[in-house]
């Protein structure tokens, strides 16, 4: 069931996914598509409350890019109230992002090889597991 969220929240994640800072941008451009190791990742996620910037929902990997004014302990606060929701919370900087995006891009990887499946695995049954695709030829179409 599709969690709900505040529709102030939800137009708040819509506009900061519309005018993303730089580091954001950067990291998402590696992150977008299944980039890396296939794992689909959503930008200015609604989640608990927060907006997570960057969000694994498969795995509830969470990354969040930290600007120049830190809050360590409103970030405490905010990571320790997603782990209670079974998420887990990777911190990097823009800083990181921007002089060495492969070490941001390694941990994020090292970070959801660790994280179990959140949702439980489809059948097993190979008919089941890919779904049958109609003939073009039965439908008209010519195969070269």
């Amino acid at each position: 069931m599709p969690q709900r969220h505040a529709p102030i929240l939800a137009a708040h994640a819509r506009d900061m996914r519309n005018a993303p800072t730089r580091s954001e941008a950067a990291l998402w451009a590696r992150l977008r598509a299944a980039q890396l190791d296939g794992i689909k990742f959503r930008r200015q996620t609604p989640l608990g409350g927060f907006i997570a910037d960057f969000f694994a929902p498969a795995i509830g990997l969470i990354v969040e890019i930290d600007g120049e004014t830190l809050e360590p302990v409103a970030d405490a606060r905010r990571d320790a109230a997603l782990s209670k929701l079974g998420f887990a919370t990777v911190r990097v900087t823009n800083r990181e992002v921007a002089i060495n995006i492969g070490g941001v891009l390694t941990t994020i990887a090292e970070a959801a090889r660790q994280r179990p499946p959140r949702f439980a695995a489809q059948s097993t049954h190979p008919r089941s597991a890919t779904p049958s695709r109609p003939s073009l030829e039965r439908e008209g179409w010519k195969c070269l």
